[in-house]
């Protein structure tokens, strides 16, 4: 009998249709979830909201560092369940995947070291007439309920990232995880109860309506918006917030890395590569557009290719699989229609362009797309890189700019100089030297600009983001 997932809203229950949960390898049913009606939603809201108004019931700071230390302790003895698990739902190998919930631990103690070592400040005073004999402090406050929506394509981390920051911070948190990949969420929000949190403080939903789920994120009650999922949803969301809503957006990007002559090209592929395939490709910040310096352009697309056709396509379970399915069959269809785009517009297939199966998608390298053409100027999520000549670095660069994407961005090179032109040149928040665009540790600031995002993610940002910094101002004479 398939396992059914209740939602995790104290007292209510639902009438709407179950959501069935599929392994996107190969379709196998695996659970079914609840989904929130109206009055779930509802319930959802008021419960967070009692709660946020009801400041004599605050959590407090050592209550909150108790909770997470208990959650920690209880995701590090089922590292295995929620790495098997995370694999078999969202389709990320199984390898990958344990390094997540690894990632998701560590960003747990995260929040820890966030609530231990926050504080206020002191604003100068008695530097004028009008400041004399005042002191002036802050400390913080929780900013109200936080919304989360998260995507399918890190399970656990993401809600980690969304979900460890509102509790540290004191927040009621209601999340809603893609219904692609929910269970994982519905685990770890079921771990934090357990680490002693009660449970209306932390709220789990899927919701099937998108109205319903528009009126859960848009509701007046809502003090932040944390949002990771595609531009056109997020932006559109965004629009719909009640007045003085606060949010954060992590959309997509079209990553890319310049490659000069001079790069060591022994270290640089194989972190190419991996950047590229990582999750299929379904990463926000993966490589995609590698633009090389045209001595060495050929080469490095030649040897992208050998790496890549080394790569095992398989079943996200086994433990040799390098790339596993891609999210839904469609976009396995899809990312074939835009490689075979590419290929008739001129580009050059070194590896891959076919569909392994319904479910999966080999690994492709394409040598000189043009830049008109859909892998060349929109987000692939799928495991694909593109390989551009150039012979002048601030063209490369002109065109690693021409998109209204802005996220992470690379450049290989043994000399300082190049390295620092691309640093101050490029159109993004990080520019990674001799490392991939999709490196991350959670602790670093992770923003997404222009379309590609709002606000800064990584976990000491979203905890600043969630709370309000409350002044007191003293006026005696005895100061």
């Amino acid at each position: 009998m398939t396992k059914n997932f209740a939602l995790l809203v104290p007292g209510v229950e639902t009438t709407a249709e179950k959501l069935t949960v599929s392994a996107p390898f190969d379709g196998a049913e695996i659970a079914t979830v609840d989904s929130a009606d109206a009055a779930v939603v509802e319930q959802a809201l008021s419960n967070a909201y009692e709660l946020y108004r009801d400041r004599k019931g605050w959590l407090s700071p050592a209550r909150r560092i108790e909770i997470l230390q208990n959650l920690v302790g209880l995701m590090t003895d089922k590292i295995e369940y929620l790495s098997l698990e995370a694999a078999r739902e969202g389709g990320k190998p199984y390898s990958d995947s344990k390094v997540e919930v690894i990632r998701a631990i560590d960003s747990i103690q995260i929040c820890i070291d966030c609530v231990r070592t926050g504080s206020g400040r002191e604003i100068p005073m008695d530097i004028n007439a009008a400041s004399h004999q005042h002191l002036a402090l802050t400390r913080h406050e929780p900013i109200g309920v936080v919304v989360a929506v998260s995507a399918f394509n890190h399970p656990v981390n993401l809600i980690a990232h969304q979900v460890g920051p509102a509790i540290a911070a004191g927040c009621p948190v209601i999340v809603k995880p893609a219904e692609d990949t929910p269970l994982s969420c519905f685990r770890l929000v079921r771990m934090i109860h357990e680490a002693g949190l009660p449970p209306e403080w932390c709220q789990a939903l899927v919701v099937k309506d998108v109205e319903l789920a528009s009126k859960l994120v848009t509701d007046a009650r809502v003090g932040f918006f944390s949002f990771i999922g595609s531009a056109r949803v997020g932006w559109m969301l965004r629009s719909q917030l009640a007045p003085g809503v606060r949010c954060a957006l992590e959309h997509g990007g079209a990553a890319p890395v310049i490659v000069a002559a001079d790069a060591d090209l022994d270290e640089a592929l194989p972190r190419l590569a991996k950047g590229g395939m990582y999750h299929a490709g379904q990463v926000c910040v993966s490589v995609q557009r590698v633009y090389c310096h045209d001595s060495i352009a050929k080469d490095v697309a030649k040897r992208l290719a050998q790496l890549a056709e080394k790569m095992i396509v398989d079943d996200p379970l086994l433990p040799d699989t390098d790339i596993g399915p891609l999210i839904r069959p469609a976009e396995v269809v899809r990312v074939g229609e835009w490689v075979e785009q590419a290929i008739e517009a001129g580009a050059d297939c070194l590896c891959g362009g076919q569909a392994v199966s319904e479910t999966c998608y080999e690994p492709t390298v394409l040598y000189n797309p043009p830049d008109d053409v859909k892998v060349s100027s929109q987000e692939i999520f799928g495991p694909v890189i593109c390989v551009y000549p150039y012979t002048d670095i601030q063209d490369a660069i002109n065109r690693a700019n021409a998109l209204p994407f802005s996220f992470q961005a690379a450049v290989f090179t043994s000399n300082i100089n190049t390295a620092m032109l691309a640093y101050r040149h490029l159109d993004a928040s990080a520019v990674m030297v001799n490392e991939h665009t999709a490196f991350r540790v959670d602790w670093m600031p992770f923003a997404g600009l222009r379309q590609s995002g709002l606000g800064v993610g990584g976990i000491p940002y979203t905890y600043h983001d969630m709370q309000i910094e409350k002044m007191l101002v003293l006026n005696s004479p005895s100061i």
